[in-house]
């Protein structure tokens, strides 16, 4: 059976300066789309009555309003065509505001052609396999091209991965579900994302599903711990450098960036990055071009940027320690991974998964978890999170005799210490207000009562710990 034929893209470009609204349009033809221009939001509206389009690339500031006010449209009606908004030089909140807003990406002004046109590409891809309404889209006699049997290959390729990948987030808790939800959400946009969790929870599992379920999968993923390289280092690792730039330096070495052109790069631990290179990173995020040392010029980079961290970059912006415009520019996007301990109903699963990835590299059959070994298991606090878990099951599956697991009980005096006491308290307390505050249907009298709290410290905690609960400062105090 023949694939059904798709007509070549079709892009509307919508700018009120003729000029650069006939450079876009010449750019886009030459490639190959179908292309239609607006000077204003009204004619945009009009063309998009009608038709359907792969993608809308719109200025900021138009005639008669905002490009953004055509974007959030776009979204609310839940149409296809991805959205890239142009913005003036330097205006970084723009960029912020749009990608928030639904943006696949951004350009800022003056537009380089070169980076235009690889966001468009971007941008079509996976919207041309949609399928067209008749109404107004292609005229009768119109060629139409098929997509190559190469295309539909890869595509199939990307969903099979994305799948595997979202596979090995085990768990059907309801926080689980929720993060592999935002993941694939997420995954559409060029809008940098960052993962908050505690060490172990598996941020970069979620980094590499963002990036399978990506139209960006087929390219490379490159991960970088942000707190393992030396700061002398830094900038030849992110950025490359050239033959003879620095003492040992023999060879042309490529970047970071550069290694991961066309796909995703991965900044694990970004809070560990010292301050004078958070300003270059910026800078790279910002002009989308990197300048490898020893060069002369800057090189055009084509990354998706996602970030991890397990610790509160938005205490460290307070406290100087971590740039605020670049924390505004990471975080554009935010998926919590929640620690083992509030997702315990995952354990069994959990535990299934690890053993037999621990037995199948060890060529072992994979033992019997019974009951007693799985409650053994749920009195543990797993401060480590999934991490200590594994290794917990390493050390069973090795002291095992048969077809038994040994657990071996932690001395007396263990005490787990955490990296950061007062966040590590911070998080404990607002655990057990969460839990007790959802099981009193967030009645704080009653939650104070069960807690051993007066009504006034328990506002307080909520405050202190922004602990969200619904209708905010209205969420009633009667008694149950």
């Amino acid at each position: 059976m023949q694939t059904p034929p798709t007509s070549p893209a079709h892009i509307l470009v919508v700018d009120d300066e003729p000029d650069l609204r006939t450079l876009y349009e010449l750019t886009l033809l030459r490639e190959g789309y179908r292309v239609e221009a607006a000077g204003d939001l009204l004619q945009a509206r009009e063309l998009l009555e009608g038709k359907r389009f792969d993608a809308v690339i719109t200025d900021m500031r138009l005639p008669d309003g905002l490009g953004l006010e055509l974007l959030r449209e776009l979204v609310t009606q839940q149409r296809a065509e991805r959205c890239v908004i142009i913005t003036a030089h330097g205006s970084a909140e723009n960029a912020v505001e749009a990608l928030k807003a639904g943006a696949f990406d951004y350009l800022t002004k003056p537009v380089d052609l070169k980076q235009f046109r690889s966001v468009v590409a971007s941008a079509i891809q996976g919207t041309q396999n949609l399928a067209r309404p008749a109404a107004g889209d292609s005229g009768p006699g119109e060629p139409e091209s098929g997509p190559t049997a190469a295309t539909a290959t890869k595509s199939e390729k990307s969903v099979k991965s994305a799948s595997a990948i979202l596979e090995k987030l085990v768990g059907e808790s309801a926080v689980m579900r929720a993060v592999k939800s935002r993941i694939v959400k997420v995954a559409g946009s060029m809008a940098p994302v960052l993962i908050q969790g505690e060490s172990g929870t598996g941020k970069e599992l979620v980094a590499r599903a963002v990036h399978a379920c990506s139209h960006r999968a087929a390219g490379p993923f490159v991960a970088v711990n942000c707190g393992a390289i030396p700061e002398n280092l830094l900038e030849a690792e992110f950025f490359g450098a050239r033959k003879g730039a620095y003492t040992g330096s023999t060879q042309d070495r490529l970047g970071l960036f550069q290694a991961a052109k066309g796909g995703t790069l991965f900044l694990d631990e970004i809070g560990d990055l010292p301050l004078a290179m958070q300003s270059k990173l910026l800078r790279a995020i910002q002009e989308r071009s990197v300048r490898p040392l020893g060069s002369p010029q800057e090189d055009t980079v084509d990354v998706r940027i996602v970030s991890a961290t397990h610790k509160d970059l938005g205490a460290q912006v307070q406290t100087g320690a971590f740039r605020q415009d670049l924390y505004y520019r990471l975080n554009v996007i935010e998926i919590a991974v929640p620690p083992l301990r509030e997702r315990r109903e995952d354990l069994p699963a959990l535990c299934q998964a690890l053993l037999s990835r621990i037995c199948k590299e060890s060529g072992i059959t994979v033992p019997d978890l019974t009951e007693p070994a799985m409650e053994q298991l749920r009195s543990h606090p797993f401060d480590g999170n999934v991490r200590e878990l594994e290794n917990i099951l390493h050390r069973a599956v090795a002291l095992g005799e048969g077809n038994k697991l040994h657990f071996e009980a932690p001395p007396q005096d263990f005490v787990a210490v955490p990296e950061n006491l007062q966040a590590f308290l911070d998080q404990q307390e607002r655990s057990i207000l969460s839990k007790v505050l959802q099981e009193t249907g967030f009645n704080r009298t009653a939650a104070a009562s069960k807690l051993g709290l007066s009504l006034r410290q328990i506002r307080y905690r909520i405050a202190r710990l922004n602990i969200e609960t619904p209708g905010g400062d209205d969420t009633s105090d009667e008694p149950a």
